[in-house]
C-alpha cells in the first residue's frame, strides 16, 4: 500500500536541518511511499494549508545531494506552540482533518525541544480520538539540549564553527603587542553545550580560550573580573567565550544588569514564553573596561554559528540524514509518538547508532552540561566534555561550489 506522509521543520535553523528532511524523504520514496509532502513554516503553515509536493522540488539524486549541503530549513520555520489538547480541541479538529484529507499515514516534525511538544500533543490527540495517523520527531538543535539521544544533529557543525571561530578570534588578538580582552558571546539559553566547544580551539598551534562560562554555573561579576586582572598580568591577550543565557545567583540574565538602572527591559518572548537574549558579550566588554581600563572587544557570533554549511561536519550530516531515516522506518513500522534518537556505543573508535525514545520523556525537557564536566570554580571545562564532543566536528562536506560560491537548493 503507498503511503502518504507529511513532513515539517520548525525551530531554529542548523546546518544539517535538511540533511534530516532529506533522510526523511529518500528513506519514504526507498520504502513505497506515495505522496510525501512538505509543510511550509512548519505546524503553523499546515494551519494555513501551506504545503507542497517534495516530489516536484526534489526530482535527483543530485537535488538530495545539494540538499544535504543548504543551511537553514528548506521547507522554512515557525515558533508555534500548541494549545493543550483539554483547552482548544478546535485547532486539533483542523490539523486532523486536513491530514485525513491529503491521506496522511506518517507524521515527521524535524526540531527540537518546542518541536518535540508538537508531536506530543498530535500524537497524544490522535490517541485520544483513534487515529491511525503515525507521528515522529526527528531532533535538531545547535544547542544539544534533548534528552534521550546522545548528541542532537546540528551541534556538532556549530561546535566546529565555533571552535574554528575561537583559534581565528586568538589569532587575531595576538596581532598588536598591546593588552587587549575579546569577550566571544556563543548562543546558549539554559545549556553550554555550544559554549563549551569553544575549548576545541586549543591544541599545539593554539593556546585556547582563556575563560569559559556557561548558564549551568551561577556568574559572580566579582569574581570574574579577579580573573581577567591575573590573566592580564601574564599575557597580553585575553580570549573569554560566554554563553548568551548565563546568570547571576539570583537567576538574572547577566545582559539585563545593563538595564538596571532603566525601566524599560530589552528581549521579546517568543510563543514558548522565551526571552530573546543578547548583550552580554558588550556588557561585560564594557564592564572589563570600565574597571581595568583595557582595550575590549566583544563579537557576537550571533545566527552565523547556525548555518554555517561551508564548515559542516560530515559526521553531523551523516547522523543527520540517519535519524530522518530512522523516523520512517519506525513509522513505517507502526511507531507513533517516538522520536529517533543516537545512542554512542563505542568511544574509541567513536560509533552512533540510532533508537527510539517516548517523546514524553523528550519534549519540555533540558539536558544541560553536567557540572563535573565543569571546571571547579566555574570558568572553564574538563577534559570530559572536550571528549564528548570531538568525534561530533570530524571530517568535511565539501560544498558544491559555482562561480566561486556554495550552491544550494532552494524552495522555488
Amino acid at each position: 500500500m503507498q503511503r502518504n506522509i507529511i513532513i515539517g521543520q520548525s525551530g531554529g535553523p542548523t546546518a544539517v536541518i535538511n540533511s534530516s528532511l532529506a533522510g526523511v524523504f529518500k528513506t519514504a520514496k526507498d520504502r513505497g511511499a506515495g505522496k510525501i509532502y512538505g509543510m511550509r513554516y512548519g505546524i503553523h503553515g499546515l494551519l494555513e494549508h501551506k504545503y507542497v509536493d517534495l516530489s516536484e522540488h526534489i526530482r535527483s539524486d543530485l537535488d538530495i545531494d545539494l540538499l544535504k549541503r543548504t543551511p537553514s530549513s528548506f521547507l522554512g520555520s515557525c515558533r508555534y506552540k500548541l494549545p493543550e489538547i483539554k483547552e482548544d480541541h478546535k485547532i486539533y479538529e483542523q490539523i486532523f482533518s486536513l491530514l485525513q484529507k491529503l491521506e496522511i499515514e506518517a507524521f515527521f516534525y524535524i526540531g527540537g525541544n518546542d518541536s518535540m511538544d508538537t508531536i506530543q500533543k498530535l500524537s497524544d490527540y490522535g490517541h485520544l480520538i483513534g487515529s491511525d495517523i503515525r507521528f515522529m520527531g526527528v531532533p535538531k538543535t545547535i544547542d544539544n539540549d534533548l534528552s534521550c539521544t546522545d548528541h542532537t544533529p546540528g551541534y556538532g557543525s556549530a561546535a566546529k564553527f565555533i571552535a574554528a571561530t575561537a583559534k581565528e578570534i586568538i589569532r587575531d588578538g595576538l596581532v598588536y603587542d598591546i593588552p587587549s580582552v575579546t569577550i566571544m558571546e556563543i548562543m546558549g539559553r539554559n545549556a553550554g553545550w555550544l559554549t563549551g566547544a569553544a575549548a576545541l580551539a586549543k591544541g599545539e598551534d593554539c593556546e585556547g580560550v582563556d575563560l569559559i562560562c556557561l548558564p549551568e554555573v551561577p556568574f559572580d561579576p566579582d569574581a570574574f573580573l579577579s580573573r581577567v586582572k591575573d590573566l592580564l598580568q601574564e599575557k597580553k591577550s585575553v580570549v573569554i567565550a560566554v554563553s548568551e543565557g548565563i546568570t547571576t545567583a539570583d537567576g538574572k540574565y547577566v545582559f539585563e544588569l545593563a538595564e538596571s538602572d532603566s525601566e524599560t527591559s530589552a528581549g521579546a518572548v517568543d510563543a514558548f514564553g522565551h526571552k530573546q537574549l543578547s548583550g552580554v558579550g558588550k556588557f561585560l566588554a564594557d564592564l572589563i573596561a570600565e574597571k581595568l581600563a583595557v582595550k575590549t572587544r566583544a563579537i557576537e557570533l550571533n545566527t552565523l554559528q547556525r548555518c554555517a554549511a561551508y564548515m559542516t561536519s560530515r559526521v553531523d550530516v551523516t547522523e543527520a540524514f540517519q535519524v530522518g531515516g530512522a523516523a520512517v522506518k519506525a513509522a513505517f513500522e507502526g511507531e507513533s509518538g517516538k522520536v529517533a534518537v543516537l545512542e554512542r556505543i563505542s568511544e574509541d573508535p567513536y560509533l552512533c547508532i540510532t533508537g527510539c525514545e517516548d517523546v514524553h520523556k523528550i519534549a519540555n525537557k533540558e539536558k544541560k552540561v553536567p557540572r563535573n564536566w565543569i571546571s571547579e570554580d566555574g570558568m572553564n571545562v574538563t577534559e570530559e566534555l572536550i571528549h564528548y564532543i570531538r568525534p561530533l566536528i570530524q571530517a568535511e562536506l565539501s560544498p558544491m561550489m559555482v562561480d566561486g560560491l556554495p550552491r544550494h537548493l532552494i524552495l522555488r
